[in-house]
């Protein structure tokens, strides 16, 4: 069966570039979708492009929860997130927010206690 690209991620990307990561897919996308309808007060931060990966975004949650997943370019975040009416930046702009580095921190210490 052929990928479909649903959500514009070969339409928006721009020149193939050799890369020793994977290419993003739909399966990124829904997951990130999927993450964002099943929390509260979701934002995206999109990470540029390096040589070893594609274009990713984090989404995060209220309570500082997120995940991580390729999304090809910005334009197709931008894209998802325009569906979603949910806000997204850029993280080279922005950086992260607090309630990411507090959730992080937060797990750490759950996992230490076991």
């Amino acid at each position: 069966m052929r990928w479909r690209d649903r959500y514009g991620i070969r339409r928006l990307r721009g020149p193939k570039i050799a890369r020793f990561d994977r290419e993003a897919t739909d399966a990124d996308i829904e997951a990130l979708i999927a993450f964002a309808r099943s929390r509260r007060g979701v934002e995206f931060y999109v990470e540029p492009e390096t040589f070893a990966t594609d274009t990713t975004a984090v989404a995060v949650a209220d309570d500082g929860e997120w995940t991580r997943r390729r999304v090809g370019s910005p334009a197709v975040i931008h894209k998802v997130a325009r569906d979603l009416a949910l806000p997204v930046y850029d993280v080279q702009l922005t950086g992260y927010p607090q309630r990411m580095r507090a959730y992080n921190e937060r797990r750490r210490r759950e996992e230490g206690t076991q």
